[in-house]
């Protein structure tokens, strides 16, 4: 009889038994799982860098950057300017504000009043007749030998070949030849007499030296100018008489004869 065969330790179906529990445990199957994960993305690292290394990467647009650095950089210095320079106006501001709080305020000097010495006296202005650069001709009238003119205010003038008459209010008769030899009718020249009475002043005289004569004027205070009235004989002889009426100072000024141009011919001080 044969003996009974013994079972081996380590590969009896103990061993066969506890293979198989094994190998269907969970710690195998995650392991194995966790290997092949790996396996993957190993094989799709692998794809991508197989795809790079076929990609032509674009130009670099260095152009488009410079600029917008530049522009970049502008757009801080403008601003930086605009800060700064809204600092110093302020800052020059506050300077002034200060400047003007810390000054005191003077009060205004009074006016000094000048001395009763320089101020000078008001003198009145005379009414004094307006007269023109150029003076007024005034006609001549021409009237017979010995007719006698009514001259105004009781006075009377005629003339004669010998020279003026004139008579007053108070009938006396004067004259004023011009054939005595103190009258030169070779050269411009004037006479002046004068009268008052309680009518007023009348003066008289004679003009001699021209035949254009065009005016005859007393002067008086503040520039005043009276026109006299002119006579002379029919053929104008080359002399006349001419008269006028004028109030108190009238003739201190002279005495001026003009031409019918406005030319002065002669003149006689006052």
């Amino acid at each position: 009889m044969t003996p009974a065969s013994t079972p081996d330790p380590d590969t009896g179906p103990g061993i066969d038994a506890e293979n198989a529990e094994n190998a269907e445990s969970p710690e195998n199957t995650e392991v194995e799982a966790e290997a092949e994960s790996e396996a993957e993305v190993d094989r799709i690292r692998e794809a991508f860098a197989r795809e790079a290394y076929d990609v032509t990467p674009s130009p670099v647009p260095l152009a488009a950057l410079r600029r917008e650095g530049r522009k970049a950089r502008r757009r801080r210095r403008t601003a930086t300017f605009s800060a700064l320079a809204v600092l110093g106006a302020a800052t020059a501001a506050a300077a002034v504000v200060g400047v003007t709080s810390a000054r005191p305020s003077l009060p205004a000097p009074a006016p000094i009043a000048a001395p009763p010495s320089a101020v000078a006296p008001r003198v009145p202005t005379p009414k004094a007749t307006p007269t023109s650069a150029k003076p007024t001709p005034t006609p001549v009238r021409v009237v017979a030998s010995g007719q006698r003119v009514d001259a105004g205010k009781g006075w009377k003038v005629w003339l004669t070949e010998e020279g003026k008459h004139w008579t007053g209010p108070d009938g006396f008769e004067n004259s004023r030849s011009v054939t005595d030899g103190n009258v030169d009718t070779a050269m411009p020249g004037v006479s002046h007499q004068s009268e008052t009475s309680p009518a007023g002043g009348f003066h008289s005289g004679l003009y001699y030296g021209t035949r254009a004569v065009g005016r005859v004027e007393l002067r008086g205070p503040g520039g005043t100018r009276t026109a006299a009235t002119l006579l002379e004989l029919p053929g104008r002889p080359g002399w006349g008489v001419w008269y006028a009426h004028a109030g108190p100072g009238a003739g201190e000024a002279g005495l001026a004869m003009y031409d019918r141009a406005g030319k002065l011919l002669a003149e006689l001080p006052g």
